[in-house]
């Protein structure tokens, strides 16, 4: 059995005067879909050093996290095993270019959000982002 690929991400979020928190979603036009900022862990990186760097490559943001969020297990596209690490992490500045791997971001309250993700694992992450949220603000 083979190794699983490695990768790491962010739920992204911001604070927004119209929804109270709002979140980034990338569209990738390679698979037609959209998703959370994620990528994969280049040679002796850490998984929270990866996930910082995808999303400041994949969004033009950088972040601070606080909450780790639960380990993601799927198959890629092309049947290889994938395991992504996830942080909560509130967006600190930047300003997102498109580029060939992600041509669009959208920042969304909640139902938008969950909505628009293409994958049901991604709305589920993106769920229990939401109720980490809710703990850490009281």
């Amino acid at each position: 059995m083979s190794t699983p690929v490695r990768a790491a991400g962010c739920v992204l979020w911001r604070r927004s005067p119209a929804h109270g928190v709002e979140f980034c979603l990338v569209s990738r036009p390679k698979w037609h879909d959209w998703s959370l900022p994620k990528g994969k862990l280049k040679h002796g990186e850490t998984e929270l050093t990866a996930a910082l760097r995808e999303v400041e490559e994949e969004t033009g943001r950088t972040c601070r996290p606080t909450t780790r969020l639960p380990r993601v297990h799927y198959r890629t596209h092309d049947g290889r095993r994938k395991t992504v690490d996830y942080w909560l992490a509130e967006e600190t500045g930047g300003t997102f270019t498109p580029n060939q791997e992600i041509d669009e971001i959208r920042w969304l309250p909640t139902a938008a959000a969950a909505e628009l993700l293409t994958e049901a694992r991604d709305r589920a992450l993106l769920a229990q982002a939401v109720r980490e949220l809710a703990l850490s603000r009281g």
